[in-house]
């Protein structure tokens, strides 16, 4: 199988949106992970008078986090399915709170303009076909100093890393997938990680991009070595 890109992956997110939410609460810690990403951003006086951008929010779960962590922030949340936004749309969310359809190669045809205080972007850049391109635009729409925060699946660089992940993939996800009617997805899910950077690689990657004070901060857990957060400031 080959790796899903762009309409495709999105078409596949459309097909899976009514059961994602039930999936991804049979992994342990997974709101959790995402609000302690969220938290690692450090956004000041609870996000009062800033102005943040969440990239890839799919039905809402780093939306949620991200409000948790900045509760009187104005959130601009995008996504590229349709359908996934249709699922965080039946979502209570504060005035403050909007969703936009969009990939992230084409914010700025669907209105979403800078400067932002602050981008968090979750399970968003091993999913695009150009993630330099990607971390290009989120850099441009943070004003500077403004913050970056990525919380995404990248391996360690330790063969137990991969091992793991393959294991529970094999064992968990890819038959949770089957059942749901999206094994294609899950495969999809299972080989971005495989075939994505790993957690030091992904940080070289926002240097590149000319992000600075980037830091790697590890998940708890089962996920130690596989999920990590990336923190860093635009010049």
């Amino acid at each position: 199988m080959t790796l899903l890109h762009d309409a495709e992956l999105a078409a596949a997110f459309d097909h899976a949106a009514l059961s994602y939410d039930r999936l991804v609460a049979a992994n342990p810690g997974y709101h959790a992970h995402l609000r302690r990403s969220a938290r690692r951003l450090r956004l000041p006086r609870g996000g009062a008078g800033l102005r943040l951008l969440d990239l890839g929010c799919g039905t809402g779960a780093s939306t949620a986090a991200l409000l948790a962590a900045a509760p009187h922030a104005e959130i601009v949340a995008v996504d590229a399915s349709a359908g996934m936004l249709a699922r965080a749309a039946t979502k209570r969310w504060p005035a403050g709170v909007s969703f936009v359809h969009a990939p992230v190669e084409r914010l700025a045809d669907a209105g979403v303009s800078g400067p932002f205080d602050g981008v968090f972007a979750a399970y968003l850049f091993r999913n695009v076909t150009d993630p330099d391109g990607a971390l290009a635009a989120a850099r441009s729409l943070l004003r500077p100093g403004g913050r970056l925060g990525v919380h995404e699946y990248a391996l360690g660089g330790r063969a137990v890393d991969c091992a793991v992940w393959t294991a529970v993939c094999k064992g968990i996800v890819l038959p949770a997938g089957r059942l749901a009617g999206n094994a294609d997805l899950y495969r999809h899910l299972w080989r971005s990680v495989v075939e994505f950077d790993t957690a030091s690689g992904f940080a070289d990657r926002l240097r590149r991009a000319g992000f600075a004070e980037v830091r790697v901060l590890p998940m708890p857990g089962w996920q130690t070595g596989i999920v990590h957060t990336f923190v860093g400031r635009s010049r």
